[in-house]
């Protein structure tokens, strides 16, 4: 698919090249938008008014090939706008932790237990490292785009993502570490149970 292309002729009105460029990627959209609205219906009237959008701003994009970016930037946009008007976004100077989100059965995309694991580790991360960590590594965007739809400096992402990786290995690891001593400990119990035991 030649996404410049489609862009052009996207431009010149034609909406079936427009439609083409969405369809295309609606499944990575969907996923976008559920990540940060929590339900299926606020998910699709978030693609729907980013589509709008699309249509009436398509003739400000400079570059077709930046075309997803541009358009992921636009999504998320209109996904926090949505949660201010219904009080249920955290601004990303809120350092503290968001509340876990408790997974539905309208959302295919969390149906795996490593999926679920993964919401349960990252709702130790406060609000903007666990934004800027879904969107680098479930929505696999780069990190100016990130820094784009977040309205950050490329740099602050970084440290975001950072920083937050390392309290995930903290958390991973003093998991590991908490199961190691139950492990000698119960070893040593079992150790003093049997004295004459062989130790090797």
């Amino acid at each position: 698919m030649n996404i410049s292309r489609l862009v052009k002729q996207a431009q010149r009105g034609n909406k079936e090249a427009l439609l083409q460029l969405i369809i295309a990627e609606q499944d990575a959209y969907y996923r976008l938008a559920y990540s940060y609205m929590k339900n299926e219906h606020d998910a699709m009237d978030a693609m729907e008014d980013m589509i709008v959008k699309l249509y009436e701003k398509l003739d400000q994009l400079q570059k077709g090939e930046a075309f997803y970016s541009w358009s992921k930037t636009i999504l998320v946009n209109r996904c926090k706008a949505m949660l201010r008007s219904k009080d249920r976004f955290h601004p990303l100077g809120d350092e503290e932790a968001p509340d876990y989100v408790e997974l539905t059965d309208d959302n295919p995309y969390r149906e795996t237990e490593s999926e679920m694991d993964m919401e349960v580790l990252l709702s130790h991360l406060n609000t903007r490292q666990r934004e800027a960590i879904e969107l680098r590594y479930i929505h696999d965007l780069p990190y100016q785009v990130i820094a784009d739809m977040t309205d950050s400096p490329i740099g602050t992402i970084k440290s975001r993502i950072s920083q937050g990786i390392q309290k995930l290995k903290a958390v991973i690891g003093g998991d590991r570490r908490e199961n190691d001593r139950r492990e000698v400990a119960g070893a040593q119990a079992e150790s003093e149970c049997h004295p004459g035991a062989v130790r090797t």
